[in-house]
């Protein structure tokens, strides 16, 4: 299978450090692979780093980050190279860069796919800075490139600011998924997923803090994969949506990530089961059961 690649993006001071530190920190077995412009845009924690060398840091639990500089390309076919193979990518855009670039770029490289585009929003800044005659344009273009938008420092701001804050994101990006968040504390299961967490044998795990639910999806019999997913990216209290369903034409693995989704033959034996994640303020479990024909497991 391809190899998940997933973009961070956001505009300086967002986060996005914050976010791959609390990544890593969680990995969870997951061997991430970190991609920055270069190594001065990220600080990894001291504690996570184990060693230096040739251009690559090497942090525990088997994770990795290097700098691409001008070749992405470059680096991406590293990555496919590497052995052991990381699990997921997760490349950190620069404060001004357009995620969708970064998206399309790796969309040439064969053996890997997109998984997602998120981008941080700082709470306390985003609609000064969205106000900016200067920043405008790379701000709401940032947001209108995002599958998921995470709104970092959501506790800088009351209950009444956070609700006036959600209606104007969605403004500036229809049918993106807005989650909350403080300190980067946002479950890795709940915006990328490496392997299929029904594989794994859980749901969302305690670190979502009470803030996402989940259901597994167990179709009986054959599906529409495409159909599924569509379905799935449709329903505006999905975040996200992981996991292997049985076709006509055999096993086929489901990603949903925001509005974005994807579906691609798998291999090997795995587990029937799509995971299905989302804000509990917006996920209807009983609605999205129904799209399995109601053969679904809560948590």
């Amino acid at each position: 299978m391809d190899l998940p690649v997933t973009v961070i993006g956001g505009y300086l001071g967002a986060g996005k450090t914050t976010l791959v530190n609390h990544l890593l920190r969680h990995a969870d077995g997951l061997r991430y692979a970190v991609l920055v412009n270069e190594f001065g845009d990220l600080s990894i924690d001291a504690d996570l780093i184990e060693a230096e060398e040739d251009g690559m840091i090497s942090i525990s639990g088997g994770c990795v980050c290097c700098a691409f500089g001008n070749d992405l390309i470059g680096a991406l076919d590293d990555m496919l190279a590497m052995r052991p193979r990381p699990d997921h990518v997760l490349i950190e855009a620069s404060g001004v860069a357009l995620p969708a670039s970064i998206a399309a770029s790796v969309g040439l490289v064969q053996g890997m796919r997109v998984d997602g585009v998120l981008v941080l929003a700082d709470a306390d800044q985003i609609r000064a800075n969205a106000a900016n005659t200067y920043l405008s344009d790379t701000i709401t273009r940032q947001l209108a490139q995002a599958d998921i938008v995470l709104l970092t420092k959501a506790d800088l701001i009351d209950a009444a600011g956070l609700e006036r804050l959600t209606t104007w994101l969605r403004s500036q990006a229809p049918g993106t998924r807005i989650v909350p968040v403080v300190q980067g504390a946002v479950p890795a299961e709940a915006i990328l997923g490496a392997l299929p967490l029904a594989a794994r044998g859980r749901t969302v795990g305690p670190a979502a803090h009470g803030l996402f639910d989940s259901v597994v999806l167990r179709p009986d019999g054959p599906v529409d994969a495409a159909d599924l997913a569509r379905a799935l990216a449709d329903d505006p209290g999905v975040t996200r949506a992981k996991g292997f369903v049985d076709t006509r034409d055999g096993l086929v693995l489901i990603h949903v990530v925001g509005h974005r989704r994807t579906v691609e033959p798998a291999t090997g034996d795995h587990p029937i089961g799509v995971v299905c994640i989302g804000l509990k303020a917006e996920f209807d479990p009983a609605r999205v059961r129904a799209l399995a024909g109601g053969n679904a497991d809560g948590r």
